[in-house]
């Protein structure tokens, strides 16, 4: 699948944010702020089920929304699907751990790919209208949302998915850094020959946990091993703390990895680095096969 060259084009406009400093002459600097995009269009009313977001610039689309409406101030997770499946692998992926995620007054978002995008779902994965923004100016407007209707943690603000939502997540990683917190990659990564895209917010060096499925992880002509390791020695190598997850069970969902990436998210929010985990290492309750 070598159309994921287009990650580099993808690159979008958007200025750096810094850190804020200190008032007094001993004062710390704050953490760095997450830079929430303003919506473009009308929002909807945020409820569970199927959501239509009507961002301007792009046909409106549907996001199917897992939440608990007595409860608000959570993270956002946005869950991008494999090719071939659909927004309900959310909740296969996450299983019980969707359920405490909302039950914390958090929300997970996973968007209806457009039918244009082509064979592998979302645009930047695709030759065919690759150069199309859709689905970044789609997460803008959920976070947008969210944010405005004060249902999320904007410092919670997190992107995961599985083959060709784990490359669109890698690529969201990048060209929406000014408010990702940290991010899981399910078989996702940089594929060989290619590169990323220039990072939106390059100060934010936000955390990723990068799952494999060991050497057979290998469809579409993509070594998905291989591209997860180089994507672990990119942002290793621009400071950011990452962890690499090899469960060798092909391409796959590794299920048992749920409580382990709720609670990765939870510890590695935005401007939170380093890491907790770089002095500390990972949690014992991770899966052995995870390594930093």
């Amino acid at each position: 699948m070598r159309t994921f060259a287009i990650l580099l084009l993808a690159a979008c406009s958007g200025s750096p944010s810094s850190p804020s400093s200190g008032t007094g002459a001993d004062a710390a600097p704050p953490a760095a702020a997450a830079v929430i995009p303003m919506p473009t269009g009308t929002c909807p009313a945020i409820a569970n089920g199927d959501v239509t977001f009507a961002p301007a610039g792009m046909p409106p689309r549907k996001v199917k929304i897992a939440m608990d409406a007595t409860k608000t101030g959570g993270p956002l997770v946005l869950y991008w699907h494999a090719t071939g499946s659909n927004p309900n692998e959310a909740g296969y992926a996450l299983g019980a751990t969707e359920q405490q995620i909302t039950g914390a007054g958090g929300v997970v978002a996973a968007p209806y790919p457009d039918p244009a995008a082509g064979q592998f779902e979302w645009f930047i994965v695709n030759k065919a209208g690759s150069t199309r923004q859709d689905d970044f100016i789609l997460s803008d407007e959920i976070v947008g949302c969210l944010a405005q209707a004060h249902l999320i943690d904007t410092a919670h603000i997190h992107s995961m998915g599985m083959s060709a939502g784990a490359l669109q997540t890698t690529a969201l990683s990048f060209v929406r850094s000014n408010w990702l917190a940290s991010v899981v990659t399910y078989s996702g990564g940089i594929p060989a020959g290619y590169s990323a895209p220039a990072s939106q917010d390059p100060a934010n060096k936000f955390a990723a946990l990068i799952f494999d499925g060991g050497s057979t992880d290998n469809v579409y002509m993509v070594d998905f091993q291989g591209a997860s390791m180089a994507y672990k020695a990119m942002l290793d190598a621009d400071g950011h703390y990452t962890a690499l997850c090899d469960h060798n069970m092909g391409h796959s969902i590794p299920v048992d990895a749920a409580p382990s990436v709720a609670k990765f998210f939870a510890d590695n929010g935005f401007g939170q680095w380093p890491s907790p985990y770089q002095a500390s290492g990972l949690p014992s309750s991770f899966p052995t096969y995870c390594k930093h």
